[in-house]
């Protein structure tokens, strides 16, 4: 089946009434413009990534170095998109931090006194830095190393969440991510996936139909 925007575009089902700044799990998954296999080929049930797919794994495995507030949970790099769980571990931006000690010039304010209240980062914040990051990086091998071009931008505007709300749930999400490779010819994001129970379970209990 080819690919249909009007069928295919992953909306997010961002919840108005849910503070994405605060602690808790998050099942996420990005996919490519147009779902264009970039990052490498399914082959006997493993997944086969390219070097495009190896720089999209790095970087998601690395984005925690930039905050110290979320951590990565299970992930995979699939052909064209990439399902993982993002943990924030705590209310980010919610206290002050400490910042280094004010110059000389600064005599009234006391040493180690707290200069103003840490940046936030919500979940968006984190999606947008890995979409930037990694398309700015993937238009450099474009030029230097000779890799296929994307048309328009790189990433899908959207990208799909699920707040996780139990330990239940977190394991069946696992599971899914880790079997997502052996279970390619099922998956909902392959355009030429068999229907198929589990699948269609999976993503109805989230409230999403199987498309």
């Amino acid at each position: 089946m080819k690919f249909n925007p009007d069928i295919h575009h992953r909306q997010s089902i961002r919840l108005k009434s849910h503070d994405y700044s605060k602690a808790g799990s998050y099942f996420i998954t990005v996919c490519t413009q147009g779902r264009e296999c970039l990052f490498g080929k399914v082959k006997n049930s493993v997944i086969e990534l390219n070097p495009a797919g190896k720089m999209i794994q790095e970087i998601w495995k690395g984005l925690p170095q930039f905050h110290s507030d979320f951590t990565m949970d299970e992930f995979v790099v699939m052909p064209y998109h990439i399902h993982g769980i993002i943990v924030l571990t705590e209310d980010v931006g919610a206290g002050l931090r400490a910042y280094p000690p004010p110059r000389a010039t600064q005599q009234n304010q006391k040493i180690g006194q707290p200069r103003r209240v840490a940046p936030t980062i919500t979940l968006p914040d984190v999606i947008h830095h890995f979409k930037s990051y990694t398309t700015a990086r993937y238009r450099d091998q474009v030029e230097n190393e000779g890799w296929p071009p994307f048309p328009g931008r790189l990433w899908q505007r959207n990208y799909y969440e699920h707040v996780i709300r139990n330990k239940n749930s977190l394991n069946k999400i696992r599971e899914y991510i880790i079997n997502n490779p052996m279970r390619w010819q099922f998956d909902r994001d392959n355009p030429v996936a068999h229907s198929d129970a589990l699948e269609k379970d999976f993503w109805k209990s989230f409230g999403q139909d199987h498309k």
